[in-house]
């Protein structure tokens, strides 16, 4: 293994709470199946409402249109804009400690995030107070990168390879952090270090057990 110079983390589902609980919590009190709107975006994952959307494509009025006829199609209607709220999840306070931890050790950390051209900032915040804590958060990342702003999304290989050459990394010097399996394995391929992320607990103990083969930093865990 090369010597790991640079993190990046996913935004939501690993810096702060993942949103598929309020997905969820909004299925269940409308009684939609359990897992539909995961799952209607699991259809033509590269060019549904959802995948243009978080590239910045469309604006929330087509995403809307577009979002309600996939789901019709599969039987229910949901809209599009009753999602945007429920993106809206909050920092993990174990999270912040450890970037506190890998900054002052001389790591370079990065915020790779899948977000929508909706709310305020990286976050989607729906509100300023909720803004401010978002934004307190990514002023400790050198490099924030947005999928809606740049026009490529995880797991596009594009993405990886855009955030490495704005960071100017070699993809073995990095530890990519991400909830989602499917955005850990283009990276992977690439030569990162990847790990899925269950926890903010188990995130932090997988990147401690690093100090058997990186030296260079040591985490309280």
């Amino acid at each position: 293994m090369s010597r790991i110079t640079t993190i990046f983390f996913d935004f939501g589902g690993v810096i702060a709470d993942s949103p598929f609980a309020n997905l969820s919590r909004y299925e269940r009190e409308r009684g939609l199946p359990a897992d539909f709107i995961r799952l209607t975006n699991a259809d033509n994952p590269d060019n549904n409402a959802w995948a243009c959307f978080e590239r910045g494509e469309i604006d929330l009025d087509e995403f809307d249109r577009r979002f309600r006829a996939e789901t019709c199609a599969r039987g229910r209607e949901v809209p599009g804009r009753d999602l945007i709220p429920l993106l809206q999840v909050e920092v993990r306070p174990a999270m912040i400690a450890l970037l506190d931890q890998l900054r002052s050790k001389g790591l370079r950390l990065a915020c790779l995030t899948n977000n929508l051209p909706v709310g305020d900032g990286p976050g989607m915040s729906q509100d300023s107070a909720h803004a401010g804590k978002v934004a307190e958060v990514l002023n400790r990342f050198e490099l924030v990168l947005e999928s809606c702003r740049v026009g490529a999304r995880k797991p596009e290989p594009k993405f990886f390879q855009l955030a490495c050459e704005k960071m100017q990394v070699a993809p073995d010097e990095v530890v990519f952090l991400d909830d989602l399996g499917i955005n850990l394995k283009p990276a992977r391929a690439m030569g990162m270090t990847t790990i899925k992320v269950v926890s903010a607990e188990q995130a932090i103990e997988a990147l401690a057990a690093l100090n058997s083969t990186q030296k260079d930093f040591t985490l309280k865990v």
